[in-house]
């Protein structure tokens, strides 16, 4: 079979992280596989050598009319060259594009976090609404993408799949990089409980309930670490560090007791997913999908108050054997809902229902 991925950003991201792994899965699988996306970005650096790549360089995250006039036509001319039986979109920007430019019983499109539309940039959702005919199968990320995907009228083959991650956990890298080494000694370097966020900086992600709960709990040996950032961020509570960004950055997650999200909208954040792998217990914001995968015994979910973060913080903190139970728990749903098997074999079902 040959399965041609289309993403809108070559940047590294949760959606990125999707496409790599079922590129991964596919070709050891036996299947052609080829991922299309923007110009310039990191994922081109790290897909599998067995996976074809074109390289759209009139594609970016800002809307132009006439370069997305130009994409579409750059997508239809990669159709015809490489002649896929699937073709899987993800993203919102390029699940419009691509559903006007690829016939619609070839495509498969993920909604990589329908909040993403129906929340933050709601203007486009008469599109989606419009566009949901020119796909074989809608997928959301969890349940509460597709009943809000129902709710809002896109009713047409539509469906949900959990995202996958790799067993990261056992996979020890023979040689770490010296900025590796300087980032978890750093962090080993704090004694007493240590709370790590992985995120970049952007108004969805609450950086500034990240550090309000830091200054909430200055009083207790419990140190904040915040992944991520691309630039110095200043004025932080004594207790809370910025790191930067770090390649493999999920690797750090040995080194943490809990791992915090606050986030004002998700689907299924692929680094709650990378916390629990690692047995480690995740306290998030009670959006998206999140309450879906913390069910009480690997972390919870909740309210985007400081307070709230704070005293679910400070009870694992204080309670070490709740806290014992609490990461084989998180292992354990690992195990059963969120590798990369179990999601790369429910596309493959979809993927065989048209080829």
């Amino acid at each position: 079979m040959k399965i041609l991925h289309v993403i809108t950003l070559a940047e590294l991201g949760g959606a990125q992280s999707v496409v790599i792994n079922l590129a991964r899965e596919s070709v050891n699988d036996g299947h052609e596989v080829m991922v299309a996306s923007s110009e310039d970005g990191e994922l081109w650096k790290v897909l599998p050598a067995e996976v074809g790549q074109w390289k759209i360089n009139p594609l970016q995250r800002s809307i132009s009319l006439s370069k997305e006039h130009k994409v579409v036509n750059e997508l239809r001319r990669l159709y015809q060259i490489f002649k896929p039986d699937v073709v899987h979109l993800h993203s919102s920007k390029i699940g419009i594009l691509g559903r006007l430019a690829f016939p619609r019983k070839k495509i498969v499109y993920t909604v990589h976090g329908f909040d993403s539309i129906r929340v933050a940039f709601r203007k486009f959702l008469h599109l989606e609404r419009l566009l949901q005919i020119r796909a074989k199968h809608i997928v959301g990320v969890s349940k509460y993408d597709y009943d809000n995907l129902l709710s809002e009228g896109i009713k047409k083959n539509v469906s949900y799949i959990y995202n996958g991650i790799t067993d990261y956990s056992t996979d020890v890298p023979e040689n770490q990089s010296e900025s590796y080494r300087r980032l978890a000694e750093m962090i080993r370097s704090k004694s007493g409980f240590k709370v790590m966020c992985i995120a970049r900086i952007s108004p969805q992600k609450k950086f500034e309930l990240f550090c309000e709960v830091a200054e909430m709990l200055a009083g207790h040996d419990i140190h904040f670490f915040w992944i991520g950032n691309k630039d110095e961020m200043a004025d932080l509570p004594v207790n809370a560090y910025c790191l930067g960004e770090a390649e493999d950055a999920h690797r750090l997650l040995k080194y943490a007791d809990l791992f915090m999200l606050p986030s004002n909208y998700e689907g299924m954040p692929m680094s709650i997913l990378e916390a629990l792998c690692y047995s480690v217990p995740v306290i998030a914001s009670d959006v998206g999908g999140i309450g879906e995968v913390l069910n009480g015994l690997n972390g919870r979910a909740v309210a985007n108050t400081a307070s709230e973060f704070a005293d679910q913080i400070l009870h694992y903190a204080s309670h070490p054997a709740e806290l014992t139970s609490a990461k084989a728990e998180a292992r354990k749903s690992y195990e059963q809902y969120f590798t990369v098997g179990a999601m790369y074999r429910m596309y493959l079902s979809l993927y065989k229902s048209m080829a």
